[in-house]
């Protein structure tokens, strides 16, 4: 782990020009840096933990078993089958959204501005490296853009979301892995916390979007067979 000194420089350039403006924005950042120091700051014992969660998907193993878990759902029943249906249509959708923020909203990730931030490294990698995407054990791409919203914080959102809201209580382990991903996200300086409360929202409106519109489809499609069953009657 290694430690950069130097002070933060969030604000430079970047406060609203009206003074109540100014002040409430100041007021946010430093509420958001401080739990953002808190988090990043953590014990470097947590890191082998907070890189799995951050880049679980990475892991060949980890898809093979969230890809059993998805058949294991889809033949249990008609109401698993349909909401695991709902969370992969949703999850995309709140991943997109992210990528909009990040085009017409950029922000920038804390290690592309903090020259005083702990680096959790991965691995071997070693304090001072240019390779920012081997430092944190993430892809280049991903090491390179925009951070405004957190795409993972985001997706998992979405499936704890559509899994609570179809599973009741089933669902809440998926609502304690949405919550270890957003902050690990932060322990490994790719987003602020505000990013990842971000995130969660557009994973949670994805959700809310797609299971509603779902119930008004099934609704009207059931209307209308009642509909055509009375007519046959008659």
């Amino acid at each position: 782990m290694g430690h950069v000194t130097g002070s933060s420089f969030r604000t430079a350039n970047r406060r609203p020009q009206t003074a109540i403006a100014c002040r409430m924005y100041t007021h946010t950042v430093n509420w958001d840096d401080s739990i953002f120091r808190a988090i990043n700051g953590s014990s470097e014992s947590l890191s082998p933990v907070m890189h799995f969660f951050s880049e679980a998907t990475n892991h060949p193993w980890v898809r093979m078993v969230l890809g059993l878990i998805v058949l294991a759902m889809a033949f249990r029943g008609e109401r698993s089958r349909w909401t695991v249906i709902q969370a992969l249509i949703a999850f995309p959708i709140a991943n997109g959204m992210t990528d909009l923020f990040k085009r017409f909203l950029p922000e920038k990730r804390p290690y592309q501005e903090l020259p005083d931030l702990v680096l959790h490294a991965v691995g071997n990698a070693q304090q001072g490296t240019h390779d920012m995407a081997s430092m944190l054990g993430t892809s280049a791409h991903d090491a390179a853009n925009f951070g405004t919203a957190s795409a993972h914080s985001a997706n998992m959102a979405a499936v704890a979301f559509v899994f609570c809201y179809r599973l009741k209580w089933w669902g809440t382990p998926w609502v304690g892995i949405a919550l270890i991903v957003g902050y690990s996200r932060i322990y490994l300086g790719a987003h602020y916390p505000y990013q990842v409360l971000l995130g969660w929202t557009c994973g949670c409106v994805a959700a809310l979007a797609v299971t509603k519109t779902w119930d008004l489809v099934v609704r009207r499609r059931e209307a209308e067979r009642r509909s055509l069953e009375t007519d046959v009657a008659e």
